[in-house]
């Protein structure tokens, strides 16, 4: 029997909801109900950049021997803090040569693709701001908005080395982008829908995650998307967009003080974004893990919140993303189309054929 998750914030939303409706017109509770979403999302946003700011560089530092940041606050914990006011109170340095109205809609491209995506993202039962029939498509269309505000970056700069970079990311991004969206698609042929929430739930126990439930093709698919995500975020040994021994900075050179730092701050976030949605999509999203007639084990997995799950799945995957990242050393551009164009992307199209063949055999654990 299907244990019932308590200690849910989805209580504390339903409360909310049916107090605001009670209490006000329909169309006021929806405004309070989308500007508390909006602002709560923002908050999110920023304190997940923050935090994973600091854990980069503490793992970072780990894996190289270093202490990583130690004098601002206990464990160099506030130094995420103090780096975001330097941001913020920096001065915008104007480029006499630029195209101003596109150099400064670019930095608003990157923030609002990968804010669209992550509003998009279950964090938990019942915190989920938006849940569409068609979630999985949703994700794939919005967040490649995001590679406008580089090309729009890298061309308004006027800058060579700028726009060197913007042309690298769009090669590099709309390339891995198809085995991005290949292999989410062969988990929604094992799960039969789009809708995040749906996905969830049908990986109720164990042996019912997607990447079990699905064998071999699911392990495929979720190893490709790994390394898909992480070339779509511009990071080692990806990031030749940023090669700073080649392009200073990239596509972003010419940017400075809070312009620079919603780049920065986009990266981050992407970083995360891709992680929870391999963790929803592939290990059970906010479900705990439970095992089919193990009561007690269940009863006390049960307990921790499901926003824990999620995050602690998720946390795991950008774990793995930095390991990456400070273990390989960065490609050239020919050896990175290649990995696509002759690897990974026929393998994803065989992979997701033979997904196909096991659900209408009915091999898959489901």
């Amino acid at each position: 029997m299907l244990l019932k998750i308590s200690l849910e914030p989805s209580q504390l939303t339903t409360w909310l909801d049916t107090w605001l409706h009670a209490n006000l017109p329909t169309w006021a509770a929806l405004a309070i109900e989308f500007v508390l979403i909006g602002a709560a999302l923002l908050t999110l946003y920023a304190v997940l950049a923050l935090i994973l700011i600091y854990a980069e560089r503490k793992i970072t530092a780990f894996f190289q021997a270093r202490l990583g940041p130690n004098r601002v606050g206990k464990y160099g914990i506030i130094q995420s803090v103090a780096d975001m006011v330097k941001i913020l109170i920096k001065e915008i340095i104007h480029v006499n040569k630029s195209d101003r109205f596109l150099f400064y809609t670019a930095p608003f491209f990157m923030i609002v693709a990968s804010m669209l995506t992550f509003g998009a993202l279950p964090f938990g039962q019942g915190l989920h701001a938006v849940d569409f029939n068609i979630g999985v498509f949703y994700v794939i269309a919005v967040s490649s908005l995001g590679i406008i505000g580089v090309l729009l970056a890298g061309w308004s700069s006027n800058n060579k080395y700028s726009m060197i970079g913007a042309m690298r990311s769009g090669a590099q991004f709309i390339s891995y982008e198809l085995s991005a969206g290949f292999a989410l698609m062969t988990m929604v042929v094992l799960s039969g829908t789009m809708s995040f929430s749906q996905i969830i739930q049908g990986q109720t126990y164990l042996h019912q995650w997607n990447i079990i439930a699905g064998h071999i093709p699911a392990i495929i698919a979720f190893i490709i998307y790994l390394i898909s995500g992480h070339a779509e975020t511009n990071r080692g040994p990806f990031d030749l967009p940023e090669a700073e021994s080649e392009l200073t900075a990239g596509y972003h050179t010419e940017y400075s003080g809070l312009q620079f730092g919603f780049f920065y701050l986009a990266e981050y976030l992407n970083m995360f974004i891709v992680a929870g949605i391999a963790a929803t999509v592939f290990l059970g999203g906010w479900m705990p893990i439970q095992i089919e007639g193990w009561e007690s084990f269940n009863k006390i997995m049960c307990l921790i919140p499901s926003p824990i799950w999620f995050l602690g799945k998720a946390g795991f995957l950008v774990f793995l993303s930095l390991w990456v990242r400070w273990t390989f050393p960065r490609l050239r551009i020919d050896q990175l189309l290649n990995l696509e164009w002759k690897y990974l992307l026929p393998i994803n199209m065989v992979n997701i054929l033979l997904m196909v063949i096991m659900v209408l055999l009915g091999w898959t654990l489901k």
